[in-house]
C-alpha cells in the first residue's frame, strides 16, 4: 500500500520540541503515542512523526534553507480552523511567516498559513 509511513526529525532540545510541536500536532488531531527522555512520537491517519535528539547531530541549530526538509505541511481543516490556529500559534511558541500575504502566500487558490518555531522549523497549515 503506498503512502507515508513516518518521518523522523532530529532536534536539539526534546523538551522544547514537545512543547512547540506537541501543541501544534495535538491541535491538528495527532496523538502522542510514545515519549522518552530524548524525544516523542505523534500519530494520525496511520502515519507518525518522531522528534528525537541524537549524539550524531552535526549542528545544534536547524536551518530550513540548507539541503533537507524545508517544512512540513498539514491539513488544517476549514478556513476558520486555519485562521484560529494561526491566531493561537504565537502564544505557543510559533511565529507567523509571510503574514503580510496571509492567507494566499502560496497563490490565489491556496488558503494556508506558515509558522516557524524558535528552533527554526517551519510548518504550513492548509485549509481544505
Amino acid at each position: 500500500m503506498p503512502g507515508l509511513h513516518h518521518v523522523e526529525i532530529w532536534i536539539a532540545d526534546a523538551d522544547a520540541a514537545r512543547r512547540d510541536w506537541g501543541w501544534l500536532l495535538g491541535r491538528l488531531g495527532f496523538a502522542e503515542t510514545a515519549r522518552w527522555s530524548e524525544g516523542s512520537s505523534w500519530q494520525a491517519d496511520g502515519a507518525y512523526l518522531t522528534f528525537t535528539t541524537s549524539p550524531n547531530l552535526s549542528a545544534a541549530a536547524h536551518d530550513r534553507r540548507r539541503p533537507g526538509v524545508n517544512h512540513l505541511a498539514f491539513r488544517g481543516g476549514s478556513r476558520e480552523d486555519v485562521d484560529a490556529l494561526l491566531a493561537d500559534a504565537p502564544a505557543h511558541g510559533w511565529s507567523p511567516l509571510y503574514h503580510d500575504r496571509y492567507p494566499h502566500a502560496g497563490g490565489p487558490d491556496h488558503y494556508a498559513g506558515w509558522i516557524e518555531n524558535a528552533a527554526g522549523f517551519k510548518a504550513e497549515i492548509v485549509a481544505d
